[in-house]
């Protein structure tokens, strides 16, 4: 067990070579179908962008994961280790715990991580949530009651989807609703490398499902819910603005990747880590070493990605011009907030960013862990 925490990017793996940011060339393999929203191609990103902090939102938060915004500004957000979910005022930064999600088993990179509300939250008031169970990953809603007392706000998980494997490694993670109004969920291989060239496995894939936990009508087999597969371990899903899918992967000693995700498309893992130029398999759109990313939550604002680091400890910025990369990544707060987490788009040219220095692998200060607003460009 030690040995696979020793070779993970989630925080260690030696460094070998720099960020590679040249764009990349037409990903191999066959592909089932075109990503949602075609592939028109806005204006290229600017060049040069900036990352300055507003304002701490909240702190003394413990192993915070998965964020979500409630009408109106306030945020919920999860705890991995202690099961729980909490509410945000985001004018004060008070701390509200809804309560514990039951069956949550933390341990490792597991326990209570992505969360999403219903596309229809202003009706049905659902919260979705992925998490760790003693036998497996799961992704679950609950009803949120604000009319009950603290502590006991959050209703019965309705589970929508059992069944991904679970390790102490590489749980994946992250869950959010696309465009096109479905749940899509990033999946880890657990450390068991073969499950993510495994079709029939949900470990080492992206997922793509109804609001209900089924298969959606074109995906790449009709009876399943896996949309991609060949990953190591995704915990960053963001759409831009053309309703193309990118996702942020750990690799594994070498190259960290940020990878357009198209249905059916094999990102290579275990055969491939990074660029590889192999046939069958496709390319990430942006490689970076382990050191300088370990890569988690990503968001899309002003026409660039924005990837938060762990080891990195650092915010990447990663100019878009459609398909391609329009400009080399830049890093700001590199060192200055520790490791990094979460990004969520705040409206405008402001992000969420949620640090991670109480996960058991950061150096916790006075304050830690956070939630920060960024205004960048």
């Amino acid at each position: 067990m030690l040995l696979l925490v020793t070779g993970c990017s989630s925080d260690a793996g030696p460094p070998a070579g720099g960020v590679t940011s040249t764009p990349a060339a037409s990903p191999g393999g066959s592909v089932a179908a075109s990503p949602p929203g075609g592939t028109a191609s806005p204006s290229p990103a600017p060049e040069k962008g900036s990352a300055r902090v507003v304002s701490t939102v909240a702190q003394g938060l413990k192993s915070p994961w998965g964020l979500a915004a409630l009408p109106g500004g306030d945020l919920l957000v999860s705890s991995r280790d202690e099961g729980t979910i909490t509410r945000v005022d985001a004018e004060s930064g008070e701390l509200t715990v809804l309560g514990e999600v039951p069956g949550v088993a933390p341990g490792g990179e597991g326990g209570l991580m992505g969360l999403a509300l219903s596309p229809k939250y202003a009706e049905d008031h659902l919260v979705y949530a992925y998490f760790t169970t003693a036998s497996d990953n799961r992704i679950a809603r609950m009803l949120y009651d604000e009319s009950r007392p603290a502590g006991q706000q959050l209703g019965a998980p309705d589970t929508v989807l059992r069944g991904i494997p679970k390790g102490f490694v590489h749980n994946g993670g992250r869950i959010a609703f696309g465009p096109d109004g479905m749940l899509y969920a990033g999946t880890g291989e657990t450390g068991d490398t073969g499950l993510a060239q495994d079709k029939e496995s949900l470990g080492g894939k992206i997922l793509r499902m109804t609001p209900d936990g089924d298969p959606v009508h074109g995906n790449p087999d009709a009876d399943s819910v896996v949309y991609s597969y060949g990953h190591r371990n995704v915990q960053g899903l963001a759409w831009d603005a053309e309703k193309r899918l990118w996702a942020s992967e750990f690799g594994q000693n070498t190259w960290d990747e940020l990878n357009l995700i198209r249905p059916g498309g094999n990102y290579g893992w275990p055969d491939v880590e990074g660029k590889g130029g192999r046939s069958g398999f496709t390319d990430p759109v942006a490689q970076w070493t382990v050191a300088e990313a370990s890569p988690s939550g990503i968001a899309v604002v002003g026409g660039s990605v924005w990837m938060a680091a762990l080891r990195g400890e650092r915010l990447w910025r990663i100019p878009l011009a459609g398909t391609e990369l329009a400009a080399p990544p830049e890093s700001f707060l590199e060192g200055t907030y520790g490791r990094l987490r979460t990004v969520l788009a705040a409206g405008g040219n402001r992000l969420w960013l949620v640090t991670s220095e109480t996960d058991n692998r950061g150096t916790p200060e006075a304050g830690d862990d956070r939630i920060l607003l960024v205004e960048v460009e």
